[in-house]
């Protein structure tokens, strides 16, 4: 098969011929469709991330379920399906706690070592050496997915553009359900509005959040947000964007504030932007050991909340992110932008990197 192949910071990504990888116990080969291009690859490829090389990236699929590993139940070959970033073992305290979000095997193994739960990878170079996986290594045209990363993917969702699902969506998701309760006329800000950000607004919109505001620097980005569902939009570089919040909820700042890029500058941002009692869910991945300047008693006395989320509940969650977008809370076809092919893979992070990517791009194997 052909793969997109990183051999470290600094050094251009190649498409290469490597060997079909075969499916272990409790996993599926699935034949990809598309992958979609996420700014957590670009930390890596940018070496922002640590992440052992040389590797296949590429987090988020949509494809076809070609072979099944043994004790697998509940797919069958030729299955649509999505894969979700994160892959819960399903059997460790977090996961049997429910929080397959903080999974130890996949973080211990995958994340940091680059391997599935047996501790081993499933992809080689042609002559044997061994490639690190990224989650399921979804930059090649077949990927070995966990079964609890997969879920079916209805008739009525396109599989090229749904492989956004398994992580814009599904972060975005996540992120919006750290908040708890319900949304519905609550206000909220959105700080960065690329794929994750996007997908926020769309589902902030759908579960009645009023008003929606983003901000972002990109006057083009904000176009999209206000037509994916911001009711007032912000350019941080011309505007006040805390006056502006302001204005926008008389005076009081936004009940849910989310992060969705990683700088020190946009987290202490989002803090400032909350009305007393507020939360900040912080989605972005930072660079290293990045850190932001946090008010202690201005946090204190006005009892905010800060929130980490890196991503959903994969079992429970994947699920009901693809019922809602079957449902139209989450339209798949306007949240990708732009296609490439895998031989386009390398400029389209050329392109990420550069912020010429609005919404979601994909990397599509057809």
């Amino acid at each position: 098969m052909r793969a997109v192949v990183w051999d470290g910071p600094g050094t251009p990504m190649t498409v290469e011929e490597v060997p079909v990888p075969r499916p272990g116990p409790g996993e599926a080969l699935v034949r990809v469709a598309a992958t979609g291009v996420c700014h957590t690859d670009l930390h890596v490829i940018k070496g922002e991330v640590a992440f052992p090389a040389p590797g296949v990236l590429g987090h988020e699929i949509s494809g076809h379920v070609e072979e099944l590993g043994e004790g697998v139940s509940g797919l069958a070959v030729g299955d649509r399906v999505v894969g979700a970033f994160i892959m819960p073992c399903g059997t460790c305290h977090q996961c049997e706690a429910g929080r397959d979000d903080l999974c130890e095997p996949f973080f211990a193994q995958n994340r940091l070592r680059g391997n599935l739960f047996d501790g081993t990878s499933r992809l080689t170079r042609g002559d044997g050496s061994r490639l690190s996986m990224y989650s399921m290594a979804g930059l090649a045209e077949y990927a070995v997915v966990p079964v609890t990363a997969l879920t079916p993917l209805p008739d009525g969702l396109p599989l090229e553009e749904s492989a956004v699902l398994g992580c814009a969506a599904f972060t975005a998701y996540g992120a919006l359900a750290r908040a708890g309760g319900e949304l519905t006329g609550r206000s909220v800000a959105v700080v960065a509005v690329g794929g994750v950000g996007s997908s926020i607004i769309q589902f902030a919109r759908h579960l009645g959040a009023d008003p929606i505001i983003a901000v972002d620097v990109d006057d083009a980005k904000l176009e999209v947000a206000r037509d994916l569902g911001a009711t007032v939009t912000v350019n941080s570089t011309t505007t006040d964007a805390r006056e502006a919040v302001l204005e926008a909820t008389g005076g009081a700042g936004v009940d849910l504030a989310l992060e969705v890029i990683g700088r020190p500058e946009t987290v202490e941002l989002g803090l400032s932007l909350l009305r007393e009692g507020g939360q900040l869910v912080v989605v972005g991945i930072a660079a290293g050991a990045t850190t932001a300047a946090i008010p202690i008693t201005g946090m204190v006395r006005r009892g905010l909340t800060i929130t980490g989320s890196f991503g959903a509940r994969t079992r429970r969650d994947l699920p009901e992110v693809v019922r809602l977008a079957a449902e139209g809370a989450f339209d798949v076809r306007r949240a990708v932008t732009r296609r490439f092919t895998l031989d386009e893979a390398p400029a389209a992070y050329d392109l990420l990197d550069a912020g010429q990517i609005r919404g979601r791009s994909i990397v599509v194997m057809g």
